[in-house]
């Protein structure tokens, strides 16, 4: 991977300039700093091929000091915008319908939305794909319509074939969320569709999704198998998000119940279930950690929990009610190192880790996932 121009002003790419296996080393080095305690780490699983992977461009759009419009991503904590041209973490194809789209926004002098003035137009430009050659353009804007609408619309799907669908999401708030909760389908279905793990999802606007298609399957193939479920087991989903992990491990269990606080997602999660006529798993919107407090004040039985929190990790009421339902395994999936040793300080005081298994996700980037697997102490 060559070096990008602007790594050092974006911030995106820690281990810009690192080659592959020196940075697969240093996450090793440092998830074993804070986990080692715990249980031996294995080896880290890297990426075959560890460039262009990411499925989501994300552009934000503003004038710099001469009025004139700039598009690229924001540096870290701030609202200054580093001008990128293409991004080397993301889908080839998608850098390519960036600059596509980048000059008919410029072709018909689009303004940039302001937040103080609530004047202007385009704020932001999301792009994702999938693995069926599907491609979605999402025009972030702060009115309900762009000038010249039709004639964009054209150019997009006229210069890109393969974009399948084209939304426009309105965002006329004060907020560094880049989604308003508001789309109007302009092109196509209003969705993409993509297979993973021989599972089809729908993927809107807003769901979330992960970036990384390629390594979240044998990130997921390796947590089931750690987890060695068996076809009588009944496994809580909990943080199930869309209900990825859930519906792969449903093939392999008697019941999932997948359990999540955003509506959003879990209308995804029903909607992606039945487009798999999956039978074996319910989607349940609440706190996952009161629902499992409810389990076990009846006594319910639960084989195994599977956990994949945010990046703040779990709360202590979620740990108080894992400890309290006492399922006989517990698989936990972290994306931050950090607050899994924060946690596993709490979740070993009634169960035993028998595997740390670190995956790089976010290569040339600090992030590493890690999956924990533990078993029950004896009661």
């Amino acid at each position: 991977m060559k070096i990008c121009p602007v790594a050092e002003y974006c911030g995106g790419c820690q281990y810009q300039g690192i080659d592959y296996p020196s940075q697969l080393e240093n996450k090793q080095k440092y998830v074993e700093s804070l986990l080692s305690n715990f249980h031996c780490v294995e080896k880290i699983i890297g990426m075959t091929d560890p460039d262009n992977y990411r499925n989501r461009m994300q552009i934000s759009f503003a004038y710099d000091e001469y009025h004139n419009v700039i598009s690229g991503y924001y540096v870290p904590s701030s609202h200054t915008i580093v001008p990128v041209n293409s991004c080397m973490l993301c889908d080839e194809d998608i850098n390519r319908i960036y600059i596509s789209v980048k000059k008919i926004l410029a072709k018909y002098k689009i303004s940039v939305f302001n937040e103080r003035s609530m004047k202007g137009c385009i704020r932001h430009l999301l792009i994702r794909s999938t693995n069926l050659n599907e491609f979605m353009v999402v025009l972030v804007a702060g009115t309900s319509r762009i000038n010249s609408q039709d004639q964009i619309i054209n150019d997009i799907i006229r210069f890109n074939p393969e974009v399948k669908t084209i939304v426009l999401n309105i965002n006329n708030r004060h907020t560094s969320s880049v989604l308003g909760d508001r789309n109007i389908n302009l092109f196509g279905k209003g969705y993409i569709t993509d297979e993973l793990c021989d599972l089809k999802f729908k993927i809107s606007p807003n769901s979330f999704y992960q970036v990384n298609r390629r390594q979240t399957e044998i990130l997921y193939d390796t947590a089931i198998k750690m987890a060695d479920l068996k076809k009588t087991d009944v496994v809580i989903d909990a943080y199930c998000g869309t209900g990825t992990i859930g519906m792969y491990a449903s093939r392999y269990v008697e019941k999932v119940i997948g359990i999540e606080s955003n509506q959003s997602a879990v209308n995804d999660a029903i909607n992606n279930k039945k487009i798999n006529g999956i039978k074996n798993i319910e989607f349940y919107c609440e706190d996952a950690g009161i629902y499992m407090n409810r389990l076990a004040e009846k006594g319910s039985h639960i084989d195994a929990v599977i956990m994949d929190p945010p990046r703040s990790g779990s709360s202590s009421k979620f740990i108080f009610s894992v400890n309290k339902l006492l399922p006989e395994k517990v698989i936990y999936i972290s994306c931050n190192p950090e607050t899994l040793k924060r946690d596993l300080k709490h979740l070993t005081s009634r169960y035993i880790i028998s595997r740390i298994q670190p995956v790089d996700m976010f290569p040339y980037t600090s992030h590493v996932e890690c999956i924990v697997c533990m078993q029950r102490k004896d009661r």
